[in-house]
């Protein structure tokens, strides 16, 4: 079993990374391969509209950083997608990758990875109230559903601002170490 990790926080110690390695930790200790990517250290640019992937080829002919990660995600069994949430929405990081998954899709907005596949995605935030901002998940869920990931979780992380803050909150990294416990006997 392959588990992908993709981090969409531009600082070091991000509370979202944390939580992504606590899952990582626990699927490799569980014989999982294991990936990262830290989308802060990568050079890479969004979509450019060139609908090259509909008309030319099956993957994004943009040739950077991200070329790896999105043949990555094909052969993963499982990726956790990690961002901040910044002004109600991803990081600009994690905005520009998931706008290069739009190589995933046919011209007829069907899917083209293997279904099957499965998803957590890590949303943190400095607002104690995790339902304070309900319509970024179910955005990047549809399309994730739609690529092939047939079970998506989502890990919100509230009321954590400064760096390290999540490893205060022993019950959420135990809940998220379950899933992928869960997932891996599965």
């Amino acid at each position: 079993m392959k588990c992908l990790a993709i981090l969409g926080s531009p600082r070091k110690g991000a509370n979202s990374s944390i939580i992504a390695q606590t899952m990582l930790d626990t699927a490799s200790k569980l014989g999982a391969i294991t990936e990262t990517f830290v989308l802060k250290d990568m050079d890479y640019s969004g979509c450019i509209a060139c609908n090259s992937c509909k008309t030319k080829t099956v993957s994004c002919v943009l040739e950077d950083d991200l070329t790896q990660v999105l043949e990555s995600i094909k052969s993963a069994d499982i990726m956790i997608l990690a961002t901040p949430n910044y002004f109600g929405e991803v990081s600009g990081q994690f905005k520009c990758f998931f706008d290069r998954t739009y190589s995933f899709l046919n011209p007829d907005y069907t899917g083209r990875l293997d279904p099957g596949k499965k998803s957590v995605f890590i949303l943190t935030q400095g607002n104690p109230d995790p339902k304070a901002y309900p319509s970024i998940y179910p955005r990047h869920e549809r399309w994730l559903k739609v690529y092939g990931f047939g079970e998506n979780e989502l890990v919100v992380a509230a009321g954590v601002q400064k760096p390290g803050q999540v490893e205060g909150k022993q019950d959420l990294l135990r809940q998220t170490e379950a899933l992928i416990r869960r997932w891996m006997v599965s």
